[in-house]
């Protein structure tokens, strides 16, 4: 099938987009259009192998212009462009963070008040964030298991060898959370972000707690509850299918794996209020979250990214001052200690997209296209290569109440 003719919009967006490129000065770029070849920038330390770009539809210069990162997001899922190294390519663009700004600025500052617009619908209110938790997490337990692991950790795990499986690394990544929180066969955890059932599992069998635990995804949910059933472990986990804001009790731990990003920023205090209640006041809290430089907060909280679009709706990125500004406004709890483990997430993630492709037909016979599939693997490698290069990072934050007296790892 032969591509498109360009016509003069995509002559003219072409032509300012190479002139953008032009800015490239990290890193070396190939631009590769049918029989024309234009190089940008030049191999660096940090990038030594040159990244190469094929344009498939002349239509791409202008999803870029018009559109910046979602528009290039939304051309690679039609095929429109293609790369060896998309994880690769990530990376350019974020050590040129000067030429990355400039292309969702222009012409595509345009459409941004009406995907802030359609962003904001997806406000995470009790009935709003259910929806938004269906649209990603309700695709399917069985196209989840084709990617994650046996544990069905869907969250950055810790390779505390390089030889490590994924399973055995999600398992470190427990050991680690457990000892931070020394955890017992006293204590009664409540897990907000229940995912699949992994930590609550581990918790129950390996250090003898009761857990409580919810989610406010069905899918997860029904599984969850299916997997404890299996362990015969009724008798030490409760599974919930609650929003976090109605769940009541006192605990004497307490752990949010990755489920923050999803609380949105205008519910910061709202959450963690409600977990400052539901502590007992020696209780302490183990929180991970995925994080962006506190710098650049502000400017992501006001935007909507490629993944807001397509992957995660009404998700948002917290800073850590913004956690620990919130934290400060809205409880009598104290940071006692932070740990960034970002560079474990970008090798969990690699290891997600390999499981992902080397089962892509049995991805495609759960009725999934490869428009979709060209979806995620943009999703997994903008991510890999945001935390490869720390524009985002992970943090896992131990927060304590005044009368705890937790010995700290």
């Amino acid at each position: 099938m032969q591509p498109p003719r360009p016509g003069l919009l995509d002559a003219l967006a072409k032509r300012v987009v190479l002139q953008r490129l032009a800015a490239v000065a990290d890193g070396e770029l190939l631009l590769v259009d049918g029989d024309e070849r234009h190089r940008f920038g030049s191999c660096s330390a940090a990038l030594p192998r040159r990244v190469e770009i094929m344009i498939r539809d002349p239509r791409f210069y202008g999803d870029l212009l018009l559109g910046g990162s979602i528009g290039a997001g939304e051309a690679y899922m039609r095929g429109a462009w293609s790369t060896p190294d998309l994880t690769g390519l990530v990376r350019l663009f974020a050590r040129n963070m000067d030429l990355l700004d400039g292309m969702e600025g222009g012409v595509a500052r345009l459409a941004a008040p009406l995907r802030r617009i359609l962003h904001a619908w997806r406000r995470n209110t009790r009935g709003g964030s259910r929806r938004n938790i269906a649209a990603h997490y309700d695709l399917g337990n069985e196209f989840f298991s084709l990617m994650l692991d046996e544990t069905l950790m869907y969250s950055s795990a810790i390779f505390t060898r390089p030889d490590m499986t994924l399973g055995e690394a999600q398992v470190a990544r427990l050991e680690v959370i457990a000892a931070k929180l020394a955890l017992g066969p006293a204590d009664h955890v409540l897990e907000i972000g229940t995912g699949w059932g992994g930590f609550a599992l581990y918790a129950a069998s390996r250090h003898g707690c009761r857990v409580t635990t919810t989610t406010i995804s069905r899918k997860q949910y029904e599984l969850a509850r299916a997997r404890i059933a299996a362990a015969g472990l009724g008798d030490r986990i409760e599974v919930l299918c609650a929003d976090y804001r109605d769940l009541e009790g006192r605990y004497d731990k307490l752990v949010s794996i990755e489920m923050i990003e999803a609380v949105g920023h205008e519910y910061y205090d709202v959450f963690f209020e409600r977990c400052n209640r539901l502590l007992k006041p020696d209780g302490a809290m183990l929180l991970q979250a995925i994080t962006i430089a506190d710098h650049r907060y502000d400017r992501a909280r006001k935007s909507v990214d490629f993944i807001q679009r397509y992957i995660f709706p009404g998700g948002c990125i917290p800073s850590v001052s913004a956690l620990s500004g919130s934290i400060a406004r809205a409880t009598d709890m104290r940071i006692v200690q932070l740990q960034d483990i970002g560079a474990h997430y970008a090798t969990t993630l690699r290891k997600w997209r390999e499981n992902l492709s080397g089962n892509l037909e049995r991805v495609r016979a759960l009725g999934y296209d490869d428009t979709f599939l060209r979806m995620w693997e943009f999703y997994l490698c903008y991510c890999e290569g945001g935390f490869l290069e720390r524009t985002i990072g992970d943090v896992q934050m131990l927060l304590v109440r005044p009368q705890s007296r937790l010995a700290l790892p």
